[in-house]
């Protein structure tokens, strides 16, 4: 039983060695996808002034849902694409790296959620716009940190950027003369937004590159 699980094992790993190049072609999009989705977010819940916590949290619920559904179309497309499976052994190694920390956002999201109240002038609300976005900033990072780990480098040094930028934030602190609001949408946006972008544009510039002859 154990030297079948650990062929298994090796056989996995080898098998994300092997495709980590088709794994870095196929982030790019998605990165993009998620970049723009992540900008126009942050502007329309700004310009919308969506200001309660129960309300910021599913609004950006509701955009979660929107870039994970473009994701998988995205990844379906590149699996089809490259005639693979798409819920291989390899993608759900990827997929339990990424789960522990999305489950811990989405309960504190919930907890805060459930005691938050609707109206945006209140101190829970301050709590929650300030915090909660840092929150999710960190935890995500170490999502994308642990799945590094079958993918690319550069995606734990994508992580480690989340990580470090929120945890900065929180070490600074709130910034005088900036309402919650504007602050909790700034950081989706830059975060969820220019970060995925930006990263997504070096990914499809550098892959470009590396097709030439």
């Amino acid at each position: 039983m154990e030297s079948n699980w650990a062929a298994e094992h090796l056989q996995v790993i080898r098998t994300l060695m092997e495709r980590s190049a088709l794994y870095r072609r196929a982030l790019a999009p998605i990165m993009i996808f998620n970049g723009a989705t992540g900008l126009i977010a942050a502007l329309l819940g700004r310009t919308l002034n969506i200001g309660s916590p129960r309300s910021f949290i599913l609004f950006w619920a509701g955009v979660g849902v929107v870039a994970l559904a473009g994701s998988f179309l995205l990844v379906r497309r590149q699996a089809l694409k490259e005639s693979e499976l798409f819920w291989s052994p390899p993608t759900r190694r990827i997929t339990l790296a990424l789960l522990p920390p999305l489950v811990a956002g989405l309960m504190i999201s919930a907890v805060i959620f459930a005691r938050a109240g609707s109206a945006p002038g209140n101190s829970d609300s301050l709590g929650g716009m300030l915090w909660l976005p840092l929150i999710w900033v960190v935890l995500y990072g170490c999502a994308f940190h642990a799945a590094g780990f079958f993918m690319p480098r550069g995606m734990r040094l994508f992580g480690w950027a989340f990580i470090m930028g929120g945890c900065g934030l929180f070490a600074v602190g709130f910034p005088d003369g900036l309402r919650p609001l504007d602050y909790a949408h700034g950081v989706m946006g830059v975060f969820f937004g220019g970060l995925h972008l930006a990263y997504g544009v070096y990914l499809y510039f550098t892959e470009q590159r590396g097709n030439e002859p």
